[in-house]
C-alpha cells in the first residue's frame, strides 16, 4: 500500500472480536488525528536497557509507517491494530505543554534529562501543523531541563532556535536515526519520514548551529543494511554527527507479522536470508524479551555486527552513544517570579 508501512490491520491481541473484509472491500486509510486527553506528560521506565528513566511523548502512533517501530504494540492498549491503524490514526496531546510546565514546576520535581521520541517521533508530519513538540521545547528551554532528542524528520530544524538555548547550558542533544543510505530502501521501509540525505542535511544544520548531534544507526536489519554501517556512519561524520548509536532490530508481539509482510511485498527474494539471520541473533526465534539480551543480540552474527560497528566508530572518531547533559543551569521561572514579588 502506498505510502504506507503496514500492509493490513492484523487483530488486535486484546480484542476478542475481529472484522475482517474482503479484499474488493479494503480502501486506502486516511490519516485521522484524535485528541489524546492524559493528565500527565511525563511518563517513566525501570528498563536496565534504556539509557533514561523519564521520556516526554507528544503523540501516540507515528505516521511514518516504519514497518519494523517496535511501538507499534502500544496503539493495541488504546483499542487500534499495531497494523495500519497506528499510523493512521495519530493522537495528539494538545496540553503536552501545559501539562509539563506544570510537572517542572511541582517542587516535587528533581531535575533530570528527559528523552523525547522514546515511544513515537515527537517530529512526525503533524508536528508541522500544531507545534506540540516546539512548544515543550519552549518549556523545557523556559527551565533549562535538559532533553534528549531522536528523530527521522527534517523538521527538526524548524526549532534551532531553542534547542541552541538548551545547548548554551549543556542541556540538549539531538540524535538523527538512519536506517539506510539507499533513497529507494528507505521510501519503503519508512514511507513517510524525511530522506536519508534530509536526514544528514538536519545533522549538517544543527551540528553547525552549535546543538550536539548524533547518528543512531537503527535498527540494523541484519541480511539488509548491517553492510551500510560503515557508510552510515561516515556520511554522518562528514555532516557533524560526533556520537554514535546502534541497535539491533526488534520484533514484538505483532511488529514481526507486519514486518515480514513487508519483507514478502517488497524483498521477496531477501526473504529467506533476512529471517534466517533475525533468528540466527535470536536465538532461534523472532524476538528476545530479555533484558540484557533484547537490544543487543547473542551469537557470532550479533557480535560481528557490533565489531564491524565499533571498527567503523573509531575509524570515524565518534566519541560514543550519548552527550553528558547537565541539570546544572536547571530553573523554575515560576518560583523565580514569586522570589521577586
Amino acid at each position: 500500500m502506498k505510502g504506507r508501512g503496514a500492509s493490513s490491520n492484523p487483530k488486535n491481541r486484546f480484542e476478542r472480536l475481529e472484522v475482517t473484509l474482503d479484499p474488493g472491500e479494503q480502501t486506502r486509510p486516511q490519516t485521522e488525528y484524535l485528541v489524546d486527553d492524559s493528565q500527565s506528560i511525563i511518563t517513566r521506565n525501570s528498563s536496565p536497557d534504556i539509557s533514561f528513566t523519564a521520556s516526554l511523548n507528544p503523540y501516540r502512533g507515528c505516521e511514518h509507517g516504519c514497518s519494523y517501530c517496535y511501538a507499534r504494540p502500544y496503539h493495541e492498549y488504546l483499542g487500534f491494530s499495531a497494523g495500519l491503524d497506528f499510523e493512521s490514526k495519530i493522537l495528539a496531546k494538545p496540553r503536552a505543554a501545559e501539562l509539563l510546565r506544570k510537572e517542572l514546576s511541582s517542587p516535587k520535581w528533581k531535575p533530570e534529562c528527559l528523552a523525547m521520541s522514546g515511544v513515537t517521533d515527537c517530529y512526525q508530519p503533524v508536528e508541522r501543523k500544531l507545534g506540540i513538540t516546539r512548544d515543550c521545547l519552549r518549556v523545557l528551554a523556559d527551565f533549562c531541563n535538559p532533553v534528549a532528542v531522536v528523530t527521522k524528520n527534517h523538521l527538526v530544524t524548524r526549532d534551532i532556535d531553542l534547542l541552541s538555548i538548551l545547548a548554551t547550558q549543556e542541556a540538549t542533544g539531538v540524535y538523527l536515526s538512519i536506517t539506510t543510505l539507499d533513497a529507494s530502501l528507505a521510501a519503503k521501509l519508512e514511507p513517510r519520514a524525511s530522506s536519508p540525505r534530509h536526514r544528514l542535511d538536519a545533522i549538517r544544520q544543527l551540528s553547525e548551529a552549535g546543538i550536539p548531534t548524533g547518528v543512531l544507526v537503527a535498527p540494523v536489519i541484519p541480511g539488509l543494511n548491517e553492510h551500510e554501517i560503515p557508510a552510515i556512519l561516515k556520511a554522518s561524520r562528514e555532516a557533524g554527527a560526533t556520537q554514535a548509536g546502534m541497535t539491533l532490530l526488534r520484533l514484538p508481539f505483532g511488529v514481526k507479522d507486519i514486518f515480514l509482510g513487508w519483507l514478502e511485498t517488497h524483498y521477496p527474494e531477501a526473504f529467506a536470508r533476512v529471517e534466517g539471520r533475525i533468528r540466527e541473533i535470536r536465538g532461534g526465534n523472532l524476538n528476545d524479551f530479555r533484558f540484557g539480551s533484547r537490544m543487543k543480540g547473542e551469537g557470532v552474527l550479533a557480535e560481528q555486527i557490533e565489531q564491524l560497528f565499533q571498527v567503523a566508530s573509531n575509524r570515524e572518531g565518534f566519541g560514543g552513544k550519548s552527550f553528558p547533559l547537565s541539570t546544572k543551569a536547571f530553573r523554575n521561572p515560576q518560583g523565580q517570579q514569586l522570589e521577586l514579588l
